[in-house]
């Protein structure tokens, strides 16, 4: 797939631009084994790297224009990186231009390039196809233009990027996972501090496998961006009450418990559920050393019934593909991956049995919701890299 996608890909750029590119870079999606909805408060948060990538191909030009390229929607958008770079109506391009706005902002110079880029990454699947492509982009220019930027000042760029042109307030995990990957590890990351471990994730004779849903509600923003001011604010009351409080880790849920009448049901709930993920994260992190797979398994479960019970950001289809696979042996734990709403679910199920349950739940699905299940088998793999033939 990788080969296919950079050959594709470059052949795009000879055809089109007429010149050998310079340079190619691969950028991954990523998952989250545990974690969900705290890298915005102050959790810790359990991503890794996958082999999804979106390939890069460039080359630098003697002017100060720019030409993107995006094969596979078959668009393209010319621009001069002297103008004021501003939003524009294709949402892809966005993702690029906040980038290359960042840089800008921070006094680096650049030349113009032409690139071509194209994707394994399913899009609105939750696998962070926007982090990779902005951090693919930041990761481009550092070494195109020698820029000097650390693996952690590329993900911050790309998170900003995302605030400023994209409109996601989101947390750093994506673009972090993105650049910070390291094949067969999960990364433990604190989101206060960008402190973070790598640790093992050699699943022995279990695999992670995807379900994507095929939907995506067009609430996901709007929730999003809802259940981040209910968190404030029920952060706000907790602190009023418990002066050593100052973020969600500082809390504990006899906290929360006390409170409950105070935050009123729907914060109460919601602050519940961070308090709780905190926790998971920490206890898989103790499973995974230990290789404990059933228990990893069971806390993948219960931060599914939490996102789907206690935050909400769940959604039938994906409620139906966890319920589906919870009295199947060869699964250990699955859940709701990524913003909600939609997207995929996560399974840590055992290796040869994935095509029979793919088969399985697919059927089931189909009945259920006239949708085609897309399954998606995956390696745990390496950050943003130049592509070296």
């Amino acid at each position: 797939m990788k080969k296919k996608l950079i050959q594709h890909t470059s052949e795009h750029f000879e055809k089109i631009l007429q010149k050998t590119p310079e340079y190619i870079f691969l950028s991954p999606g990523r998952i989250n084994i545990i974690g969900e909805h705290i890298d915005y408060n102050d959790g810790f948060v359990m991503p890794a790297a996958i082999n999804k990538y979106i390939c890069f191909a460039i080359s630098k030009n003697d002017t100060s224009e720019c030409t993107l390229i995006a094969k596979d929607l078959n668009e393209a958008y010319k621009f001069d990186l002297n103008d004021d770079l501003k939003p524009i109506d294709k949402m892809w391009a966005n993702y690029i231009l906040g980038v290359l706005y960042q840089l800008k902002e921070r006094g680096f110079a650049m030349n113009g390039f032409n690139i071509v880029f194209s994707s394994t990454i399913p899009m609105g699947a939750g696998l962070s196809s926007s982090a990779a492509l902005e951090c693919g982009i930041a990761y481009a220019m550092n070494t195109l233009f020698d820029l000097g930027l650390t693996k952690e000042e590329i993900a911050l760029i790309g998170q900003k990027a995302e605030h400023t042109f994209a409109g996601v307030n989101c947390g750093i995990m994506d673009q972090f996972a993105s650049v910070f990957g390291k094949k067969n590890s999960v990364i433990k990351l604190d989101c206060n501090t960008l402190d973070y471990e790598y640790y093992k994730a050699d699943f022995k004779k279990y695999s992670l496998l995807l379900l994507d849903s095929n939907v995506k509600h067009t609430h996901l923003t709007s929730g999003y961006n809802v259940r981040r001011q209910e968190v404030e604010q029920g952060l706000a009351i907790i602190k009023q009450h418990f002066s050593e409080v100052k973020t969600f880790r500082d809390c504990s849920e006899k906290m929360v418990l006390e409170l409950r009448e105070k935050l009123g049901d729907t914060v109460f709930k919601r602050c519940h559920f961070v308090v709780k993920e905190i926790q998971r994260v920490l206890d898989a992190t103790t499973a995974l050393t230990q290789a404990d797979f059933k228990k990893l398994g069971k806390l993948m479960s219960e931060t599914h019934e939490g996102l789907s019970k206690e935050y909400e950001v769940s959604c039938d289809e994906i409620d139906f593909l966890v319920d589906a696979v919870q009295h199947e042996k060869s699964v250990l734990g699955s859940r709701m991956m990524g913003g909600g709403f939609g997207g995929c679910s996560i399974n840590l199920v055992e290796k040869g049995s994935e095509n029979e349950l793919i088969e399985r739940i697919s059927q089931q699905y189909r009945n259920a919701f006239g949708i085609e299940l897309k399954p998606y088998k995956i390696k745990i793999s390496k950050g943003t890299t130049l592509y070296k033939n």
